[in-house]
């Protein structure tokens, strides 16, 4: 009787994938419950676990892309299992403890970590042997790898071109070619698929920032020594957000073949930016949730996005984007809406510059904002109007907590 494996289903948005490793070869005995493969999508990574025991026969190769529900493997559990050595049978505790504290039994050979780790090391020659695990019995874990990736890059510049593998001179003289890894190219296929469906415009605004800024200063210390997080920028853009979804409810909408879905909640979406590419896990229930609230929830995705640990059901079920190009320095841009969504707002580098203020002309901290949207759904004048009740809800916050 052979059991297949097949790719499950991630998520309604998600139809295929690609697989990333195997961590078993052709013809292996797999127990229950042992790792089997690591699938890739745009949206995160998935590793996936034999559900019965026996020998397994791959049906698909490390790099092809495999549909939802195709057969991947199967695995025939009639096969008998591997016989143990009587020597393997006969260690003693002591002696099993004695390898699993060496070298044959340690967490970092390349038998026992996951594939996310052995992928990482084999695209950044950072071997796991020289990392410290957090893992279950001190394994390596994806996350403990991108923390060392970041300690690294911010060592000198003599120790980090030791730690480089050589490249062939011609190859390291003029350029460097590698494969796209097969995230990168769901991201590229999803992105380009978002400008040829949608009927995408942009339409722009600019903010002054002195109250908030005037706000956090005043209220930053006892904001972190109540709730234990920093007030930021972004817990206000996201409740600016949620005041003009309701006063321009067309951008709280999207397309569904024929149909056009109306949206009554507000899960926000903020774009995080990872190694591996750009994320956008959402924060959720922003209309009842304090700045506070929002902050930890950008926080806490923050945290999981270095460490590796971002979820699908991080990512799903948002009905608006935020995204900021301001924190590397971006002075404007036209974000690409994030699909299905109707629309996305960009935020940029804040920037002193002069402005008219009752007749006189002033130095103000301000910020240029990018809204891009789908004119199939949002019509202009619906469009510039959320943008301006964003920039009155910033400009005086008192009229989100007001809600006016």
């Amino acid at each position: 009787m052979a059991t297949e494996v097949k790719v499950p289903t991630l998520g309604e948005s998600i139809t295929s994938g690609i697989i990333a490793a195997w961590h078993v070869q052709e013809g292996d005995y797999v127990k229950k419950d042992q790792l089997v493969y690591e699938l890739e999508t745009d949206k995160i990574t998935s590793e996936g676990l034999a559900e019965q025991e026996g020998r397994i026969s791959l049906r698909a190769s490390e790099g092809d892309e495999v549909e939802i529900g195709q057969v991947i493997a199967e695995i025939d559990e009639t096969a008998a299992a591997p016989k143990e050595s009587a020597e393997a049978k006969t260690v003693s505790e002591g002696e099993r403890k004695a390898l699993t504290d060496g070298e044959e039994q340690s967490p970092q050979t390349s038998d026992a970590v996951s594939p996310a780790v052995r992928r990482i090391a084999s695209e950044t020659s950072l071997d796991p042997s020289a990392v410290a695990g957090t893992g279950k019995a001190g394994r390596v874990t994806k996350g403990d790898m991108l923390e060392a990736l970041e300690k690294r890059s911010n060592e000198s510049t003599d120790t980090e071109t030791k730690s480089k593998p050589v490249l062939d001179p011609v190859q390291s003289d003029r350029s460097t070619r590698k494969r796209l890894s097969p995230m990168r190219q769901k991201i590229a296929e999803r992105l380009v698929m978002a400008q040829q469906e949608a009927a995408m415009l942009t339409t722009f605004n600019e903010v002054d920032l002195s109250q908030i800024k005037a706000l956090r200063a005043k209220h930053q210390e006892k904001f972190v020594e109540k709730h234990g997080v920093k007030l930021g920028f972004m817990s206000f853009f996201v409740k600016a957000a949620v005041h003009a979804l309701k006063e321009a409810p067309a951008i709280n909408a999207q397309l569904d073949g024929d149909e056009l879905v109306q949206n009554h909640y507000y899960d926000i979406g903020i774009a995080v930016s990872t190694e591996k590419g750009l994320l956008v896990p959402v924060a959720r229930d922003c209309d009842s949730q304090s700045l506070a609230e929002i902050e930890m929830q950008i926080v806490n995705y923050a945290k999981k996005a270095r460490e590796g640990k971002i979820e699908l059901s991080d990512l799903q079920g948002g009905v608006f984007t935020i995204t900021n190009g301001g924190i590397f320095g971006s002075m404007l841009s036209t974000p690409i809406l994030n699909a299905p969504q109707s629309a996305i707002l960009g935020m940029h580098a804040i920037q002193d510059r002069p402005a008219a203020v009752n007749g006189e002309v002033v130095i103000r901290p301000m910020m240029y904002l990018a809204l891009s949207y789908d004119h199939r759904i949002v019509d202009g004048k619906e469009a510039v109007t959320f943008l301006v009740k964003i920039k009155e809800g910033l400009e005086d916050p008192a009229r989100l907590l007001l809600e006016i």
